[in-house]
């Protein structure tokens, strides 16, 4: 049976799929009483939606979300959210030609393997508008944390091809990230990575990169020493989004190339005299657990793996066939996969949260026991 759900206290169920009435997502442990509206989510999703520039897929969806159950006079209910995102603009018939091909690099044959059978219309469940529902719950998500501990996620676009821009994470602002459509930052990086994704396109092609996310204000404490460290879970999340290939927390690769002198990161005494890092080389986290300092994560994604140039495949039956691709695709998934790295991040730190705040109720509990005994 296919995994469809993710978390443990904040759990997320998304369904649907990319040509099919809509795609939609049931979110489940959202505490009580926590202001919520339609308003809270489609901000996140106008970020995501395809057709907002001519970086992407011109696919024209307007991604209106509405908010089913779970939700009353504008507070959660404690009880689970649905939430609703119809296609308006799908089109099944311009994939015909995909009924009996295997497209290079996508999941058309490992699902067809797998399960027997495939939705041949956009790749279905395989299509990245499956991530329609994990935004919209990251955005519930976002409003959580915001409110109950002060986080603060952004992301950005830091690499288009080979055009690398090095920026200060404690620094970055949402505004800034989306004051173009490349979503990055840097100026004069965000007009190379935009002429980049011009000229991929005319040429029929595609390009990959790297986003890069960090969670401002996280509370120490977040994660577990073993199985469910707080940055194995990030990494799950992460490599979970469509073409997603690699991942990295804090240093990362880079780390090592220094030597343990040179990478460990010194605590000193804060204003309020609890330890804090001097540099943050660990990512915020350390031994599975946040720390305290920023959660610095970097996802690299692949070429969109559908372009308009002829490929060489096979149908199902292995024999060759030259593909030509029709339909709408996205010349670079970076842009759009900003929201949906900070959407996975969000939900991680949601799920580790509610864990967190259960282990402190417990602890208080305990206490309170052996103070009576």
């Amino acid at each position: 049976m296919a995994a469809n759900t993710f978390g443990e206290r904040f759990r997320v169920t998304t369904w649907g799929e990319s040509h099919g009435g809509g795609i939609g997502v049931v979110v489940d442990g959202c505490p009580a009483r926590l202001e919520l509206r339609e308003a809270d989510v489609q901000p996140d999703l106008d970020r995501r939606r395809p057709g907002q520039s001519r970086l992407t897929t011109q696919r024209d969806e307007p991604d209106r979300v509405e908010i089913l159950s779970g939700v009353f006079e504008g507070l959660t209910l404690g009880s689970p959210i649905a939430m609703l995102v119809r296609n308006t603009d799908a089109r099944p018939g311009a994939y015909d030609h995909l009924r009996d091909v295997y497209r290079p690099s996508h999941a058309d044959y490992t699902y067809e393997a797998k399960y027997g059978i495939r939705n041949w219309q956009g790749g279905g469940r395989a299509s990245a508008r499956e991530t329609v529902g994990r935004v919209a719950a990251g955005a519930i998500a976002r409003k959580l944390l915001a409110t109950a501990a002060g986080v603060e996620v952004v992301a950005w676009v830091s690499s288009v091809h080979d055009i690398d821009t090095e920026l200060d994470p404690a620094a970055v602002t949402r505004l800034q990230v989306e004051s173009g459509p490349a979503r990055c930052p840097d100026p004069q990086a965000a007009a190379r990575m935009e002429a980049a994704i011009e000229e991929a396109r005319r040429a029929g092609d595609s390009l990959g990169g790297v986003v890069t996310c960090v969670a401002r204000g996280v509370p120490v404490g977040l994660g577990e020493p073993v199985f469910d460290k707080l940055d194995a879970d990030l990494a799950r999340a992460m490599v979970s989004l469509p073409a997603a290939k690699g991942f990295e927390v804090g240093s990362g690769f880079g780390g090592t190339r220094l030597t343990g002198r040179q990478h460990n990161d010194p605590f000193a005494a804060g204003p309020d005299g609890r330890p804090v890092t001097v540099s943050n080389r660990s990512g915020g986290i350390q031994g599975g657990i946040s720390n305290g300092a920023d959660v610095l994560v970097r996802v690299a994604f692949k070429p969109t793996g559908t372009i308009a140039s002829p490929q060489e495949t096979v149908d199902r039956d292995g024999r060759p066939v030259t593909l030509e691709a029709k339909g709408r695709h996205d010349p670079c998934v970076l842009p759009r996969a900003v929201p949906m790295v900070e959407a996975m991040t969000l939900l991680v730190l949601a799920d580790h949260w509610l864990r967190h705040a259960s282990d402190d109720v417990l602890s208080d509990r305990e206490g309170a026991e052996d103070a009576r005994g």
